[in-house]
């Protein structure tokens, strides 16, 4: 017997009438879609899984009659798109993994069908779930960028960075600012080995700066890489430059290849009373500054920023994946390209 002899058989006890109602459902849908495509779209297919979870926990109905649901819609309806057996499933799954809760009712329509099947694929974690979501809405992520942030673990890391922000900021601009630092920073996408030292790294950051911009997040506008300030007649450098947009103010970027240190937030603190005095408008927020190491301590990162008189944040990074498993979201790249800034200079550590 074929498949499509079987489909024709295999007809349980209230299957025509399902059938009838699935059919009404759809054509409603449809004429709704044309106003709000994509919302309509997903909460049908929630309704619709779930009416197939039902039955097949109340009565019994099997794997086939998917099979021979998808074959019916899809001669009911021609050319509709996601009428598959496999797409029926993941509306059954749908169903099941988000049943009647805050999260259907609030966020789900709002996110198109691909983007959320990639979360309830990808993430099983509620709490992860909801902040996906809510962000994927918030940040207009495609379904790329989404896999990619689901991958590099952006939950565990948004906002986790070492900072000073509730001492020199604002409580509005400090909560504001720390959701724009990570911890660690996934950059194994420089392709870097460990040995590479902060020139490289910065090097590769610039060669790959559309990589580099979405893992540091949304609103940060490049400025600049070795920013040259004159200050009494010396001569400083800034690594890496950037202005966010949604804060309204630079943030200072500093490299370091090995582990932090106390001097290197006191460095950090005189580049950003630097940037205020000379770049800053009047219109700006107080500038940021941002410490990349290898590695840090957390109690001496902590009492060196308990000094700073400007918002410093410090985070890790990892330039390969080959971490313990707490970090296996790493951070920065360097050593590719370190010849091409070997006639940069530099200012030491």
């Amino acid at each position: 017997m074929t498949r499509n002899q079987e489909c024709s058989t295999a007809v349980p006890q209230g299957y025509e009438a399902f059938l009838r109602e699935v059919k009404e459902r759809m054509s409603e849908a449809q004429v709704r879609a044309a106003r709000a495509v994509g919302s309509e779209l997903v909460r049908l297919y929630w309704r619709l899984g779930k009416e197939i979870l039902k039955r097949q926990e109340s009565q019994g109905w099997g794997s086939q009659v998917i099979e021979r649901l998808a074959l019916d819609l899809r001669a009911a309806f021609p050319g509709t798109q996601g009428l598959s057996s496999r797409n029926l499933r993941s509306m059954r799954d749908l169903a099941r993994e988000f049943p009647d809760s805050p999260i259907w009712q609030q966020l789900l329509p709002n996110c198109p069908w691909g983007h959320v099947l990639v979360v309830m694929n990808q993430v099983k974690d509620p709490e992860a779930r909801r902040w996906y979501l809510e962000r994927l809405i918030q940040r207009g992520w495609s379904r790329n960028v989404l896999s990619l942030q689901i991958e590099s673990r952006l939950f565990e890391r948004e906002g986790h960075a070492i900072t000073n922000f509730e001492s020199v900021l604002s409580k509005q601009q400090s909560d504001l600012t720390r959701e724009i630092l990570r911890d660690p920073y996934a950059f194994e996408f420089l392709g870097l080995g460990d040995a590479a030292d902060e020139r490289a790294v910065e090097t590769a950051l610039v060669e790959r700066m559309r990589r580099f911009l979405l893992e540091l997040g949304q609103g940060f506008a490049f400025v600049g890489s070795q920013v040259h300030l004159d200050v009494g007649g010396e001569s400083f450098y800034l690594d890496l430059l950037f202005y966010h947009l949604k804060l309204r103010c630079y943030v200072v970027v500093e490299l370091k290849s090995g582990a932090f240190k106390p001097e290197h937030a006191g460095k950090l603190n005189f580049y950003l009373a630097v940037v205020d005095d000379r770049m800053r408008h009047a219109s700006d927020q107080p500038s940021i500054g941002l410490i990349l190491c290898r590695e840090r301590n957390r109690v001496v990162a902590e009492y060196a920023l308990r000094v700073a008189t400007n918002p410093i944040g410090v985070s890790q990074y990892a330039l390969t994946r080959s971490l313990p498993k707490e970090l296996s979201c790493s951070l920065p790249p360097t050593e590719a390209l370190e010849a091409q800034l070997a006639g940069g200079s530099c200012d030491a550590d």
